[in-house]
């Protein structure tokens, strides 16, 4: 542990900053997992934060490449997203991941006779939904007619009963298709933002989280869908700063230390076992991938625990390109007819003297994850070619990728009802993690929600009041 030494048998962990004598040990040590512990502490238990890797921030994090500091993927955030808003300020990191001042997305459209055609999806200072009625107005990738049938679906999706429990046996595609959304519309608009936030695309996504998707982002409040994203490498925020955080709150952190196993003790508390220890607590809350869940979970703890391994799991991949010039003026832009999905310039994020350092985000490439690094190289260096001029006389100084088989979550229609809420049956064990109840597709939005919910959750069985500065969310399920 933190001071080296391991204990024989089974003991209590000191009392809580404030005194309480309360134990919480939290399984994980993702945004879910460290959201959690941080709500817990500041309540005034003791806590312990467990994590097998040798850093937190879970699949949202950072490694060295030579001079390069490298994310595992790009990850951005809406100003919707405000429980990660909230967790962004309790780490103080809000500055380092600021939101854009008003949606802009530059939309290349490869796919034409006429070469590269550049359009927009932007906002006007308008009310909903007038606010994206000239950018529909004028966006030139979809005909006039289906740019109006377009606003006729949105219309349609505005309004939808999110609490209908119906909505998530239902495929996005179909629904769009029943509501004159022709194959183009799809992918030039609702693909566009569907595959980027749900990891899926329409035909394999659950209405239900597709509806709350864009009703959220981009039918609930003008300002919605501004995108942020870090000017940092995620492992500054959801590293060095949550660790800092962590610390601050009294909360023992430990790194590479996985746990072996969760039980009851017999007199109302919890055991968590790890290598050559055994700690116990009032309270366990397990942050981790369903399928780890599920292997933890003590008997009887859900009523049907395989339902965990029956939620699909969905891949991300990201490719890396290093240019020995720019290439790219804007911070992102995302393309049409096109493998390429998302991409974003990484160069002062990484600490790249000269050049430019770009990072595409792929999500749903099922058919793409495993393909050696040569056959991607092959893919994707023409198609940027394709996609941006300037890289016709530019050398390639690196080129490398990074994969997330289990990035997601699969948002496919039914899960909804697989994914369990925050409490289980046994007493003080609670659940947390993006895949959990919360609403919400696979996202840091909906990890950081999961934590608070698990907290809140346990402060209340201990009869504890919630901390004022918590993000107040209500538990899905």
């Amino acid at each position: 542990m933190s001071d080296g030494t391991r204990a024989d048998g089974p003991r209590a962990d000191p009392p809580g900053p404030a005194g309480s004598g309360r134990h919480a040990v939290v399984v994980g040590g993702g945004l879910a997992g460290i959201t959690a512990a941080l709500a817990l502490a500041d309540a005034g238990l003791g806590v312990t934060l467990l994590e097998g890797r040798p850093r937190l921030g879970g699949l949202a994090f950072s490694f060295q490449r030579g001079d390069l500091t490298v994310d595992n993927g790009q990850h951005v955030y809406l100003r919707c997203c405000t429980a990660y808003r909230w967790f962004l300020d309790r780490i103080d990191g809000a500055a380092l991941a600021p939101l854009q001042d008003r949606l802009d997305v530059p939309v290349v459209d490869l796919d034409k006779p006429a070469g590269r055609r550049l359009g927009r999806l932007r906002r006007d200072a308008l009310p909903v939904p007038l606010h994206l009625g000239r950018s529909l107005a004028t966006y030139p990738h979809l005909s006039l007619a289906e740019r109006a049938r377009v606003g006729r679906a949105a219309l349609a999706l505005k309004g939808l009963d999110l609490s209908d429990p119906a909505l998530d046996t239902q495929d996005f595609g179909s629904w769009l298709a029943a509501h004159g959304q022709s194959a183009r519309a799809v992918e030039a608009l609702w693909d566009l933002v569907g595959v980027a936030t749900l990891n899926a695309v329409a035909s394999d996504a659950s209405l239900a989280l597709a509806a709350m998707v864009f009703k959220t982002g981009l039918l609930s409040d003008p300002g919605a869908a501004d995108i942020g994203w870090a000017r940092v490498p995620l492992g500054e925020l959801h590293d060095r700063l949550a660790r800092k955080a962590l610390d601050s709150a009294g909360v023992r952190t430990e790194v590479r230390t996985r746990v072996t196993s969760v039980s009851e003790d017999g007199n109302g508390r919890l055991r968590v076992q790890i290598p050559g220890e055994t700690l116990t607590a009032d309270a366990v809350v397990l942050a981790v991938p369903q399928r780890e869940t599920h292997d933890l979970l003590p008997p009887g703890a859900l009523d049907a625990p395989g339902d965990l391994l029956r939620i699909g799991t969905a891949p991300i991949l990201n490719v890396h390109v290093v240019y020995d010039r720019k290439v790219l003026d804007a911070p992102f832009l995302t393309a049409l007819g096109s493998p390429v999905q998302w991409v974003f310039d990484r160069t002062d994020a990484s600490g790249l003297r000269s050049g430019q350092y770009l990072a595409l985000s792929q999500s749903a490439v099922h058919d793409e994850i495993d393909l050696p690094v040569a056959d991607l190289r092959a893919r994707y260096l023409p198609e940027l070619q394709r996609l941006l001029p300037g890289t016709g006389g530019a050398e390639v100084q690196d080129f490398f990728v990074t994969r997330e088989r289990t990035a997601t979550f699969a948002p496919t229609p039914g899960v909804g009802r697989l994914r369990p809420g925050a409490r289980t049956r046994t007493p003080g064990l609670y659940l947390a993690g993006a895949w959990t109840a919360t609403g919400w597709p696979a996202t840091m939005e909906s990890a950081v929600r999961s934590g608070v919910s698990a907290a809140e959750a346990a402060l209340g069985a201990l009869g504890r009041p919630r901390p004022r500065r918590l993000f107040p969310v209500e538990e899905a399920a």
